[in-house]
């Protein structure tokens, strides 16, 4: 049998970040001021941004240096095994081989410390004091709580007030990292009581979640607002993920995967895990790029490739990407990090190129996937992660149908343990399955502007 765990020495982290934007066919549609719809410049983002960061928001240039103390940082996990899934194979009776790069090894539990650590590292050496931020499910906050912590920075969370409910260790963490978590919307900002005015009975959605945030952060000047997902400069830094990987499929002969699979929210994971491989796409080999998503929340199967605002207040910069309208509101799923009404521009770019396809599965369905995967690879994943894991099996039973030997590769982006009452909710069948809510997407896709 080959090896279960694929692992690199510390020697071998990745000691650049890949820049996707420097191979991209076509040029990414530039961001736009909210006001004048003009496109923004590096100054106007200055006043939530560092300016290194801005930097890497806008750069071409194909790889870009990682900083030592990040890589210090870093080594505390990294680099993160690639597992085999041996167990998993033998229940599917798949001759498919199925691998997956574990992001859950990081302290907060997720791939989110991966740009984390690298935006506390940039906003602390420009002098600022505070960062602020919305989470979902919670991964982001923690993850940031653990790293603006690491460099002696204060930590606000806004987290969307169905997943603060549901997720009550997730919040605990944050705090024992030393953020201030408030649930979304709330009474502290302008915008966080107009929404409460307006929607008074509102679950929260990560749209409100980013404008109280980005409130805050706009109105002090010693604090910076920090985004877990969406942003270029983002995507930049989990490209370590899918550098990683490249390096430990060759170390077990597979020349390149049949298959690479990620859940998308905002889509930071499936970045980082999948474009290092777009130039070998770009040249003609031949790969699937998959991204999953819910059907209660079907940004990419679904969604309209426009300008939209990131945010319900419509404080951000317009950005072109994969919509349901800055005003929808997803339905309370448990995989709270997947509910966000917009996605990454470089991710919609690429799907709007063709080169990325899009899934998506009802809760039920991806509960059942994780449940087996935990019975038989003995990991308890997360609600968002186990969109991914629902894709890896469905096509590893596709595999055995069609008897081909496929490498099947999907990144595992963080562990379930916080996560625990959703998967007993599964195991009593109390567990709600949503639609796809057409009204609802129809009646906030009326308020996306023409641009």
């Amino acid at each position: 049998m080959s090896d279960r765990k694929i692992l690199l020495s510390e020697s071998d982290i990745p000691r650049q970040w890949y820049n996707i934007q420097a191979d991209l066919p076509k040029p990414l549609a530039p961001p736009l001021d909210p006001q004048t719809r003009q496109p923004l410049g590096p100054e106007d983002l200055a006043p939530i941004f560092p300016m290194e960061l801005i930097k890497q928001e806008v750069s071409t240039e194909k790889w870009i240096d990682i900083p030592d103390d990040i890589i210090q940082a870093l080594l505390i996990w990294r680099p993160s095994p690639l597992r085999r899934a041996h167990n998993l194979e033998r229940a599917l009776k798949t001759p498919a081989r199925i691998y997956y790069k574990d992001e859950s090894v990081s302290p907060p539990g997720s791939h989110k410390p991966n740009t984390s650590v690298a935006q506390a590292y940039y906003n602390k050496a420009e002098g600022v004091k505070k960062l602020t931020t919305e989470t979902g499910a919670g991964q982001w906050g923690s993850a940031l709580a653990f790293a603006a912590n690491m460099f002696d920075l204060e930590c606000k969370v806004y987290m969307v007030r169905t997943s603060y409910e549901q997720k009550p260790y997730r919040r605990s963490l944050m705090a024992v990292w030393g953020a201030d978590v408030t649930p979304s919307p709330s009474n502290e900002t302008e915008c966080g009581r107009e929404f409460r005015k307006q929607f008074p009975d509102t679950s929260g959605s990560l749209g409100m979640a980013i404008s109280e945030a980005v409130e805050v952060a706009a109105k002090n000047d010693d604090t910076k607002y920090s985004l877990g997902s969406v942003l270029n400069h983002v995507m930049l830094h989990q490209t370590i993920i899918g550098l990683e990987v490249e390096k430990q499929l060759r170390l077990v002969d597979e020349k390149m995967p049949d298959v690479l699979i990620g859940c998308v929210g905002g889509g930071s994971n499936f970045a980082g895990f999948a474009f290092p491989f777009i130039p070998r796409k770009l040249n003609g080999e031949q790969i699937r790029l998959v991204t999953v998503e819910p059907t209660a929340c079907p940004t990419m199967s679904r969604g309209e490739f426009r300008y939209d605002f990131g945010d319900t207040a419509q404080m951000t910069p317009l950005l072109k990407m994969f919509t349901l309208g800055h005003t929808f509101v997803p339905p309370s799923i448990h995989s709270g990090g997947l509910r966000y009404h917009g996605m990454a521009p470089l991710l919609s770019h690429l799907q709007d190129l063709g080169l990325t396809e899009a899934q998506s599965y009802h809760q039920n369905a991806v509960f059942e996937a994780s449940i087996l995967f935990a019975r038989t690879e003995g990991m308890v994943c997360a609600p968002e992660t186990s969109h991914a894991v629902k894709s890896a099996i469905d096509e590893a039973i596709r595999a055995r149908e069609e008897n081909q030997e496929k490498c099947i590769v999907f990144c595992y982006s963080g562990h379930g343990f916080f996560d625990l009452a959703a998967h007993d909710s599964y195991l009593s069948n109390n567990l709600e399955d949503y639609e796809y809510p057409t009204e609802m997407i129809e009646e906030a896709m009326k308020h996306v502007p023409e641009v």
